[in-house]
């Protein structure tokens, strides 16, 4: 592979937020009402550079709040950087946020040519596309119903046959591979090879650590904005494993870990929540009042990503604030679209079959081995139970807790049979 004419060239990039306390201080100061400064700064990206060789693949891989999604906005154009310059040599297909220019009211043709037109291509271009993403997505006649009436399933595997279809130089993908069924996924998989193949240029972020392996030329490792390290993806997946267990400090950096980072587990509850389209519920009759839920990795360092097939320890803290007969304590875990996978409680447990009182505090640990496939989860809490025959919840908090797991291995399916398998 040449490296003599770079798709992408990625110099000094920097990019910096403000983050305000609250909306009216970014009005405030949009509108320079005040000579107070209302906001705090964070640094996404600090002065990444990275050249991509065309017909290269290469895997952006690092933990929420590293700036991968932020780097591979900035190659696209969706945001502009603080500091630095970006080339691009080539026609990009991005499926960054899928369905992200559809509208909703517009049918499933409508929305193909208005995203078609929206990308570069004519009307006479779309049409001699059309039966190829018609076939690659599948849904039959929903595809002549408003998209507002699609599930979910619908709406990533139409957005993705758009973006995947159009013939690109260049395709970045963040976190898209992972959409639909399994079927769907290894359809994805199969144009991700015949891109290759082809010699076209792809750049990609997954937490899927096998496909990363699979498919990359390359690995690029970021880490709280600045970029830990670049080489085979076993080298980088390597890497990437010490950071997530607390043993490789940043580079030129005397902060603290990222496992007893509270801004990286913000930043990964809002990727997740973002993905969910949900926000944190809270709601409850005042029984009980859940003050602080946490994720610890095995060795009880607080984080918000796990190693798949690792054991973990879920703590929820609770303040009784009224006497109950034998709560039950709970938590759920779901996945970004929203779908509950799994869940225990005290109760179904027989953990926990108690009445407590009043001023009492109780302190509750589901400790497990976590095998659910590489991916982003939302963990949701509760307090409730039985007061004779009615069901009572004494407080809940849904979407309260993210959770990254990130695996070399994904099999079908939402978690891992952990088969043992011999062949004779």
């Amino acid at each position: 592979m040449s490296m003599t004419k770079p798709a992408i060239i990625v110099s000094g990039i920097s990019k910096k937020y403000k983050l305000y306390g609250k909306p009216s201080d970014r009005l405030r100061d949009a509108l320079r009402l005040t000579s107070k400064k209302l906001y705090s700064e964070h640094l996404a990206l600090d002065h990444i550079d990275l050249t991509i060789g065309r017909g290269e693949t290469v895997g952006i891989i690092g933990t929420n709040g590293s700036g991968k999604s932020t780097l591979l906005k900035i190659i696209t154009g969706v945001l502009t950087p603080t500091q630095g310059e970006v080339q691009v040599d080539g026609r990009i297909s991005a499926l960054l946020e899928l369905g992200a220019g559809f509208n909703m009211e517009y049918n499933g043709i409508d929305n193909i040519y208005l995203n078609g037109m929206m990308i570069g291509f004519s009307e006479e271009e779309i049409n001699a596309r059309l039966d190829e993403i018609l076939a690659f997505a599948d849904i039959g006649d929903y595809v002549y119903q408003p998209c507002k009436t699609y599930s979910s399933g619908m709406f990533v595997r139409l957005a993705f046959a758009v973006a995947i279809n159009i013939d690109p130089e260049i395709l970045i993908v963040d976190e898209a591979l992972s959409v639909g069924d399994v079927f769907f996924q290894a359809k994805c998989y199969h144009k991700f090879e015949e891109f290759k193949e082809q010699g076209k240029t792809i750049l990609f972020v997954s937490h899927d650590l096998s496909s990363i392996s699979k498919y990359c030329d390359r690995a690029v490792l970021l880490h709280r904005g600045r970029k830990l390290g670049e080489g085979t993806p076993k080298k980088m997946i390597d890497l990437y494993k010490q950071v997530l267990v607390g043993q490789t400090p940043v580079q030129g950096s005397g902060e603290k870990n990222l496992l007893d980072d509270e801004e990286i587990r913000a930043k990964a509850r809002d990727a997740v929540q973002k993905g969910a389209k949900s926000e944190e519920l809270q709601y409850g009759n005042g029984g009980a009042r859940i003050l602080s839920v946490s994720l610890s990795d095995d060795q009880g360092r607080k984080t918000a990503a796990i190693i798949k097939g690792s054991v973990c320890e879920v703590t929820m803290e609770v303040e009784i604030l009224r006497d109950i007969e034998k709560p039950i304590f709970a938590f759920t875990i779901k996945n970004a679209l929203g779908i509950e996978i799994t869940g225990t409680n005290t109760m179904v447990e027989k953990a926990f079959l108690e009445s407590v009182r009043a001023g009492e505090r109780k302190t509750i640990r589901f400790r497990q081995t976590i095998d659910l496939q590489g991916g982003e989860y939302l963990l949701s809490f509760g307090v409730t139970g039985f007061e004779g025959d009615d069901f009572t919840v004494y407080e809940r908090r849904y979407d309260a807790l993210a959770m990254t797991v990130v695996s070399d291995k994904n099999t079908v399916g939402y978690y891992d049979m952990n088969s043992q398998i011999t062949v004779e």
